[in-house]
Formats: C-alpha cells, sequence, structure tokens
C-alpha cells in the first residue's frame, strides 16, 4: 500500500528546482517540446541507477568509500561545467524546429542521464528517503522499494514533462528577442555553474 504521505513527499521533492529541472527547461526554451522530452526521459533514466544502488545497499559503500564519492562527485562538478560552457558557446541561437534529428535527439538524453547519474548525493538521498515508507507489514521490503521507486519515476517524468512544455509555451514569445534569449541561456550558464560549485563543496 502506497502511503499518502510518499505521494505528497514525493512530489514536492520532484517539484522542487535541480540541475535536471534547470536542464529540462533550459531545453524546452532553447529546442522546443520535443527535446524537452527526451531532456526529461534522460533525467529520469538517470535516476534509475541511484534508486537501484540504493534498493541493493550499494550506496551505502558509496557513501562508505570517500574515494568513490569523491571522483564521481568532481566527475559531475567537471560536466555540469561542461553544460554551463557549452551554453554559454550557445547562447543567442534558438533552434525554431521542434523535431530534432534522432542524434541530436540522443544527444539531449544522454546529456540529460549524466546530469543525474554523476550526481552521488542522489544515491545517498535515496538511501535515507526511499526506506522511510517502507510499512512494517510489508511481505517483501525490496519489492515494496521497487514500487515505490517505479513510482517516483514516474512522477518525475510527468513533471519534468509539465516543465518542459510550459517552457516550450514560453519559448514562443521569446523567439522574437534574440537579446532576450540570450540572456537567458547565460543565465542558466550561470546557474549551473553556481550547482557546480555546489556540488564541489558540499560536506558529505
Amino acid at each position: 500500500m502506497v502511503s499518502f504521505e510518499f505521494l505528497v513527499t514525493s512530489l514536492v521533492v520532484v517539484l522542487l528546482p535541480g540541475t535536471g529541472v534547470l536542464f529540462t527547461v533550459s531545453t524546452g526554451l532553447t529546442m522546443g517540446k520535443r527535446a524537452s522530452i527526451f531532456a526529461a526521459l534522460g533525467c529520469t533514466a538517470g535516476i534509475i541507477p541511484h534508486l537501484v544502488a540504493s534498493i541493493f545497499g550499494l550506496a551505502a559503500i558509496l557513501h562508505a568509500s570517500s574515494v568513490a564519492f569523491e571522483v564521481l562527485r568532481y566527475i559531475g562538478v567537471a560536466y555540469l561545467a561542461y553544460l554551463a560552457w557549452a551554453m554559454w558557446k550557445e547562447s543567442g541561437v534558438i533552434a525554431l524546429d521542434n523535431a530534432p534529428k534522432a542524434t541530436g535527439a540522443s544527444k539531449i538524453f544522454v546529456r540529460a542521464f549524466l546530469i543525474n547519474i554523476l550526481n552521488p548525493k542522489l544515491s545517498i538521498f535515496f538511501l535515507a528517503f526511499i526506506p522511510q515508507f517502507v510499512p512494517p507489514e510489508a511481505s517483501s521490503a525490496v519489492l515494496t522499494m521497487l514500487l515505490l521507486s517505479a513510482i517516483f519515476m514516474g512522477m518525475t517524468l510527468a513533471v519534468f514533462i509539465v516543465y518542459g512544455l510550459f517552457s516550450d509555451f514560453v519559448r514562443s514569445y521569446l523567439s522574437a528577442s534574440p537579446t532576450l534569449v540570450q540572456w537567458i541561456q547565460r543565465s542558466f550558464s550561470g546557474v549551473f555553474v553556481a550547482m557546480g560549485a555546489k556540488l564541489a563543496m558540499v560536506e558529505r
């Protein structure tokens, strides 16, 4: 039985702006709704390894191993810096074609996937979050956590798609102002730099 508390808490967590939300929104603003859906799919897929790691205890190993945690963390920092650079480089360029090529779609998916998979804090978060909502009377804790994880992923995908579609709606008004588009893209670039700095300074 899935509790109402789990659904509400999960929705709040998913709605909070993070790197995945920002990437999905920026993709929708600059490349359109179909591209934002690929971004949402990639971000959702990026949390699967963290959920699996949490359920089967691998997150505890990551938490115990300072070297593994630090290596993954700094790879994540470097990747966020790369995204910031790429967005700054492409600022002012807005694609009006809402049907990206297959290679473009796969590139967006991979970028989004890497954003979440390279954040070691997600594994630790899910390790602490999911077990809280497993009822004591559950016949199988693993199966219950898998169910909760599937629900969390579904909510993540749905909310991210809504974010992406909304950003595409806003995009139609922004396309008439290249200067504003450039300012927004560079703002997102700065946000990715800030998030990379925050990840670099976070304490375990």
